[in-house]
């Protein structure tokens, strides 16, 4: 193996960013009794971690079921935001609908005020013209 490739590869494994090839080309070239000099140290590190591998715990561990609180937590959130949601559109037509039926009623007496009224403007055309008749004949 090229030592200028173990070096670079090294220096990315310090910095978290090799891969898992990249991992086992390091530990294939610490395995080796040739190693460079320079990076003897670094052999009972890559050493103790292919040991690592080889161990099992024998110890027998009783794994507790857990209560999944959370789960039914979430499951609740979810479902009250979603209940809200619905009333809160449910509210937001009804108030829409509510303030549709207000302006109705208000148009509706408007217009019968403003029928009203025209009636009463109707009327004074027909005095305005009576006093106009009057006038024309009395001037003439």
């Amino acid at each position: 193996m090229e030592l200028a490739n173990i070096e670079n590869l090294l220096e990315k494994y310090f910095e978290a960013t090799t891969t898992v090839q990249e991992e086992q080309t390091l530990q294939l070239y610490f395995s080796q009794d040739n190693v460079a000099p320079h990076l003897q140290e670094y052999q009972p590190m890559f050493q103790h971690f292919a040991n690592l591998r080889g161990e099992q715990s024998t110890r027998n561990v009783p794994l507790k079921p857990r209560k999944n609180y959370l789960k039914w937590i979430s499951v609740a959130a979810v479902f009250l935001l979603t209940t809200g949601l619905f009333f809160n559109e449910w509210n937001e037509q009804r108030l829409a609908s509510e303030a549709f039926e207000d302006f109705k009623t208000t148009m509706t007496m408007v217009s019968k005020n403003f029928n009203n009224g025209a009636s009463h403007i109707n009327h004074l055309n027909q005095f305005t013209e009576t006093t106009n008749k009057i006038f024309i004949t009395e001037n003439n």
